[in-house]
């Protein structure tokens, strides 16, 4: 595992959090959707970006 994939995982996870609460906020869904596809991409991205798939 490098760094820039152990980033991504926590930038994913920390935008995790932020849909979590937001949701428990009553927020606008747009904005929740948002976070939600922002997360989804970091967390994919530093999955993908793993030397466990070389």
């Amino acid at each position: 595992m490098n760094g820039l994939s152990t980033v991504f995982i926590l930038l994913g996870l920390f935008l995790l959090g932020g849909v979590i609460s937001f949701v428990k906020q009553g927020m606008s869904k747009s904005i929740v959707t948002l976070l939600g596809i922002g997360a989804t991409m970091a967390l994919l991205a530093g999955v993908l970006r793993l030397e466990v798939w070389n």
